[in-house]
């Protein structure tokens, strides 16, 4: 059972940062009849989302995502234009991308991913042979079954509680070995050690190594390898500005460059909510977006656990533009060093990967409107230790940025330190700059301790939600689109006559 609702149609409700998981909130609590306020302390909607604009040398600018770059379950972004009565292809463009991502190994060797079951159990018989093929087509069966049995109990709903866990869909869950470790879950498909890899370093998404992971995260395979993973057309700073535009459409109110700073309570009610920058409500609600101990921490809140919080790791993101064009790359490309568990050895124990695995996006493949005429944006994320390592990132900054380069010209990207024309860097002690706790833009990791009803839940006193990942359902695009939809839920009650187009697609198929 969710929560009982606290507000009605025509109550005011203030939505507290405007980043992927507030939008979403503010979008569906809009189509629900409430009047609401955005207030986000930024001068643009987006968060984490939100990317740059740099200008270039030659003339022009450069669109550069900083964040999130992989869109997967498009059909949860379409549920909120949905809940405004919008069509979400009138207001953002996607094209699915083919290959999904192309991974390439140290040894030479490299594998294009796409979401044509047969076309990829095909590249895989070329690549490892036919038991591995076999092995792919067993794999998509498993993972989609997963997905269908995880998404409607474990993933969009609201938890009052872990006895909510308990039932049918649990017990079918465990009949599957959902509660296994993924990599020998993955190895049980796939002989070759590179495929291996290749279906379980989404384990990173989730903050945690494939030998910890538990096997029900292969449902990110399917999200990316099934569904697909898709581009928005402007960039990934494209899809909240889209949000926006349609929400305003609807009524929504934002308020930019103002700094939430104080919450006011009368009993277990949020009675006022003041900025810095003198603006002053008393709504009926509040959701709050900020990352989860800051959220608390604003709210007066703190969340008092039996065990400490077990952060993700983090990364450093160099967001680029190039002089030149660099046809013939993917637009995502992961890159595997020969080491493997060695690399989460090292995240986890706090050092610097060793021997690093990297993923170098290349968006103006898809989308040369994002650097002028001749020019190219890219992206590359090394993973890292998060802040709760003793590492210096005010001394790491330059050589680590010079040690990413050499790694992409040992990876064959000849000459892109030499292209950059215009760029941001962004270390762990940027993340945290940012308000991010310990450094990571990933949250909280996804162990057993920190999954489903044992995520920090999105309630708060009577009249206060959370939404984001550091909240249910957690990290990732998908997730924090439909966290921002529970913690409207929370507020409007759930209408089971009115299903979402994702609830639709499901029950189609």
């Amino acid at each position: 059972m969710t929560r009982r609702a606290v507000t009605r149609e025509g109550d005011h409700v203030l939505v507290v940062g405007a980043g992927l998981s507030g939008l979403s909130a503010a979008m569906h609590l809009a189509g629900a009849g409430r009047r609401v306020t955005v207030v986000e302390r930024t001068s643009r909607p987006g968060g984490r989302a939100a990317g740059v604009e740099l200008p270039a040398s030659r003339g022009g600018s450069y669109h550069l995502d900083t964040g999130p770059t992989v869109l997967t379950m498009p059909d949860l972004l379409a549920d909120c234009f949905d809940a405004l009565g919008e069509r979400r292809e009138d207001w953002l463009a996607l094209r699915q991308l083919d290959p999904a991502y192309r991974a390439r190994f140290a040894d030479g060797t490299g594998l294009s991913m796409t979401s044509d079951t047969q076309a990829m159990a095909a590249r895989i018989r070329e690549f490892a042979g036919p038991a591995d093929a076999a092995g792919y087509e067993r794999y998509v069966d498993f993972v989609t079954r997963l997905y269908r049995l995880q998404i409607d109990a474990f993933i969009d709903r609201n938890f009052d509680s872990p006895l909510d866990l308990v039932g049918l869909s649990l017990a079918r869950l465990v009949a599957m070995r959902g509660f296994a470790r993924l990599a020998p879950t993955v190895a049980r498909f796939f002989r070759d050690e590179r495929l291996q890899r290749i279906f379980s370093f989404q384990a990173l998404y989730a903050g945690v190594s494939p030998q910890r992971a538990l096997a029900l995260y292969a449902v990110i395979s399917y999200m990316d390898l099934v569904e697909g993973v898709y581009y928005p057309v402007g960039g990934m700073s494209a899809v909240p500005r889209a949000m926006e535009a349609a929400a305003r459409k609807a009524g929504v109110e934002f308020v930019y460059d103002a700094t939430v700073d104080a919450v006011w309570w009368q009993g277990e009610r949020v009675r006022t909510v003041t900025t810095a920058q003198g603006h002053s409500w008393s709504p009926d609600a509040v959701v709050v977006t900020a990352d989860l101990p800051a959220a608390r921490a604003l709210l007066g809140r703190p969340e008092h656990r039996l065990v400490p919080t077990h952060y993700s790791p983090s990364c450093v993101v160099l967001a680029a533009g190039l002089r030149g064009r660099w046809s013939g790359e993917a637009h995502h490309t992961m890159h595997f060093g020969r080491a493997w568990a060695e690399v989460f050895e090292d995240l986890e124990e706090g050092r610097l990967m060793r021997d690093p695995s990297f993923l170098v996006s290349m968006p103006s493949a898809s989308d040369q409107a994002l650097a002028p005429d001749g020019a190219s944006a890219a992206y590359l994320l090394f993973p890292t230790p998060n802040l709760t390592a003793p590492l210096d990132w005010d001394r790491l900054r330059g050589p680590y940025r010079r040690h990413m380069l050499r790694c992409l010209e040992r990876a064959g990207y000849q000459g892109f330190g030499d292209d950059i024309d215009a760029e941001v860097l962004l270390t762990p002690a940027d993340w945290g700059a940012q308000g991010l706790a310990a450094g990571t833009p990933f949250a909280a990791a996804h162990t057993f301790a920190q999954t489903g009803p044992f995520r920090s839940p999105n309630h708060v006193g009577d009249n206060v939600v959370l939404a984001g990942s550091g909240t249910v359902p957690g990290v990732g695009v998908p997730m924090v689109l439909v966290s921002g939809r529970l913690a409207a839920e929370r507020l409007t009650g759930h209408d089971p006559s009115r299903l979402s187009r994702a609830r639709r697609v499901r029950a189609a198929r």
